[in-house]
């Protein structure tokens, strides 16, 4: 399956065995002490490789906000046009990356229009590396507007993962979950906007044209055209 290049790579860089043991150390420590402080990181590895890290065990999936104190999350329901979205639920990514992009973004200062995805490939057997696509309006775009954002850790037990979509010769699988019921979390970490790999690769959009582009074709994700 062949994607346009405004689709983004997960960075190359692997941690090694000794960074991998000390995620894992990390953690372990993170849950033992629960929510009630963000996670003390002090290593030299990037936050998002660790969350990477913690998504990719399975047993925790990840919401991204600007509030650093929640202790409950509710099911809200959302304006979105996919069936999946549109449900009444707690939605959380299954990827580490993805939910930082919520978490840096102040929306209360800049109203915006979100458009962002991140899925895998499922062809021939194989699974691919997650892609990313980010995009916001584009006049908010301009003035940066970011912030300090909290990711939080919530138990999977109750969330139903976003079945995978038939595209062509191939299943795309995104990294979304949702649950029906309320859910704690288990653990947080505070990240800046420098904290986000691909804070210079945020696309802006016109939304009266991303709007048109939607109602035109509501399965046409990501409606973008490069300039």
């Amino acid at each position: 399956m062949h994607l346009p290049t405004y689709w983004l790579t997960r960075p190359d860089a692997r941690p090694d065995h000794e960074t991998l043991t000390s995620f894992d150390r990390l953690l372990g420590q993170a849950l033992d002490l629960g929510p009630d402080r963000p996670i003390d990181y002090r290593l030299e590895a990037p936050k998002w490789q660790f969350l990477c890290y913690a998504a990719d065990r399975g047993h925790v999936v990840l919401h991204g906000s600007g509030d650093p104190d929640i202790e409950r999350f509710e099911p809200r329901q959302p304006d979105d046009t996919l069936e999946f979205s549109n449900r009444r639920a707690v939605f959380a990514a299954t990827d580490g990356i993805w939910p930082m992009y919520y978490a840096i973004l102040d929306r209360e200062q800049h109203p915006m229009m979100l458009c962002n995805s991140c899925m895998r490939i499922c062809a021939d057997g194989r699974t691919s590396d997650p892609y990313y696509f980010f995009s916001i309006s584009r006049a908010a775009l301009q003035l940066r507007p970011w912030r300090a954002g909290t990711v939080y850790l919530l138990p999977a037990d109750t969330f139903e993962i976003q079945p995978r979509i038939s595209v062509d010769d191939s299943l795309i699988e995104v990294a979304q979950a949702a649950s029906p019921l309320a859910v704690e979390p288990v653990a947080k970490l505070s990240v800046l906007a420098g904290d986000f790999p691909f804070l210079n690769e945020i696309k802006g959009h016109d939304d009266e044209v991303l709007a048109a582009r939607i109602a035109a074709d509501p399965n046409g994700f990501p409606w973008y055209e490069e300039a």
